[in-house]
């Protein structure tokens, strides 16, 4: 299935916001935060995973009307680029039950730059949390889910509620996020996890203040550079 995506509409840059929302630390479910007004343009490539709102459909009337069973203008979305076009539009496919709908879960605006390209972009962390990287500079956290034919995807959005237990991981997993962007760091699963470790002697609404936020992303480069050595 071909469509067009839009970005979700970004809050302000968090840099405007560090010092007023500390006793905001958890965020709610579907919130996009950006950490950073200059972001790169996203250049698509074809195998890359994106994150997105559907727009616009480009089918027959007959696939059109088929498939809004399944997927609707203003769902948010993961996908795979199919295709790349000259003037820099891409063609999406969610031929997998790992693609489709998103469900409960914090959306996050980082530079396209700063995701690092792997095998998969799809992780579940041992502290509870999944996340999805998108190579244009979306990454969608959610929780784990307990059985794997429920995970992130599919035509039909998970809508539970979600623990508090699980709000406070995805909300320490974003901050660590945005801490690790703070310092231009590269966004993949082991820089994440290790990031996340190192904050977990902090309160998740500290863990933004620029002192510790310089701390905990020190020691992950520290452990980064120690399993590269």
């Amino acid at each position: 299935m071909a469509m067009e995506m839009r970005l979700p509409v970004a809050r302000k840059p968090l840099s405007e916001r560090l010092g007023r929302d500390t006793k905001k630390h958890l965020v709610v479910p579907g919130d996009t935060i950006t950490t950073d007004t200059g972001f790169m343009r996203y250049i698509g490539e074809v195998g890359d995973i994106v994150v997105g709102r559907i727009t616009e459909r480009r089918r027959s009337a007959e696939d059109e009307l088929a498939m809004r069973g399944f997927l609707q203008e203003g769902d948010l979305i993961s996908a795979e680029v199919q295709a790349v076009f000259s003037d820099g539009a891409v063609s999406l496919h969610t031929r997998s039950l790992k693609y489709g709908k998103l469900g409960q879960g914090v959306l996050v605006q980082v530079s396209p730059s700063l995701v690092k390209r792997q095998k998969t972009h799809f992780h579940d962390l041992p502290c509870g949390a999944s996340v999805i990287l998108g190579n244009n500079g979306f990454l969608w956290i959610y929780p784990t889910p307990e059985h794997k034919e429920e995970e992130a995807g599919g035509f039909t959005a998970n809508l539970e509620p979600v623990s508090l237990a699980d709000r406070e991981v995805i909300s320490r997993l974003r901050n660590c996020i945005v801490s690790l962007v703070t310092q231009r760091m590269m966004l993949y699963d082991t820089s994440i996890l290790y990031c996340y470790e190192a904050s977990l002697p902090h309160q998740i609404k500290d863990i933004l203040k620029p002192e510790i936020m310089e701390e905990i992303v020190m020691e992950t480069r520290q452990r980064l550079l120690e399993q590269e050595g």
